[in-house]
């Protein structure tokens, strides 16, 4: 989804089944409070901020390095973590529930306008700006890109002659797909694959995370959209198809916060975060996370005090 489509990721965004409805509590339950305080290190009051997440490790990791930076510099930031795919967790920007999330350019862009065609990072940055309502503000990207990325087995991309997203249109129709379940509907997913590459598979299979990766795996899906970042993908030898007609995008990390609870000493630590982020940095995060199993808040912590950040 960045995340993408489905980190639209993708988130994405959001990015096994909508994770918003497995845990049988209340999705925007706080999961973890960084250090209180009332004022930034310049003295304007900021906050309280609430930090939340999709629901995937990256999206949940990116929460915790936002809201740890902003404790640093006294700022009080709590996150709400694994909310749901960006359709759910945009309603809790929007009431308020949450202030603060992490976004994928592209994937952004694509949500408010499903004709968006852009794929230059800078220009798909610039016309997101232009697309945010006015209740958001839309915070300095990152160099990071994690975007949607279709992937087959070496012996799968070996009897096929599979290279290219393009490969797929002559063998799709005998081959199943698997992706998140919003992969299925959205521009960039499904539809969009038919549309710009004349891809159509056999059957879907709306799986995320490790069930998907362990389906690929094992045979149970021929192809399987995971984000490029993902360390599943070099830990099994995956083989990333050729996205050549850039059908997912630009897909930079960038923060979005309600325009209600943007300071510019807000925006500075969120800028400074930003500054510090690239895809290489972001992949080893996630592969300590998703791979390491370490904690996502104490990865964040390591992180931002090697950045000077904390």
């Amino acid at each position: 989804m960045p995340r993408h489509l489905t980190r639209i990721v993708v988130g994405i965004a959001g990015v096994g089944l909508l994770a918003s409805c497995g845990s049988g509590g209340d999705p925007l339950a706080s999961s973890s409070t960084a250090t209180s305080g009332t004022s930034t290190a310049s003295g304007s009051s900021a906050g309280p901020i609430v930090v939340g997440s999709a629901d995937f490790s990256e999206s949940q990791l990116l929460a915790e390095i936002y809201a740890g930076a902003l404790t640093a510099k006294g700022i009080t930031a709590t996150t709400k973590l694994n909310i749901g795919a960006r359709e759910i967790y945009l309603k809790a920007l929007q009431d308020g529930s949450v202030d603060l999330v992490p976004e994928y350019t592209g994937a952004r862009a694509y949500y408010y306008d499903n004709t968006f065609s852009e794929t230059d990072p800078d220009k798909v940055y610039a016309a997101l700006q232009r697309l945010v309502p006015a209740q958001f503000t839309l915070l300095t990207k990152s160099a990071a890109e994690d975007n949607d990325s279709i992937n087959v087995t070496k012996a799968t991309a070996d009897k096929l002659k599979l290279s290219s997203i393009a490969d797929l249109a002559a063998v799709a129709g005998d081959l199943t797909l698997g992706a998140p379940p919003e992969f299925q509907t959205r521009p960039q997913g499904i539809p969009g694959l038919a549309k710009t590459y004349g891809v159509t598979f056999k059957t879907f299979r709306p799986l995320k995370g490790q069930q998907l990766v362990q389906a690929l795996k094992n045979g149970q899906v021929d192809a399987a959209n995971i984000f490029s970042t993902d360390p599943a993908i070099a830990a099994n030898g995956f083989v990333t198809l050729t996205d050549d007609k850039r059908l997912f995008g630009s897909q930079n990390v960038v923060p979005l916060i309600a325009a209600s609870k943007d300071t510019p000493a807000i925006s500075a630590v969120l800028d400074a975060v930003s500054t510090a982020l690239t895809t290489a940095t972001l992949a080893d995060l996630v592969k300590q996370v998703d791979v390491d199993k370490a904690d996502p808040a104490t990865v964040a912590k390591g992180f931002l005090t090697k950045g000077g950040l904390a």
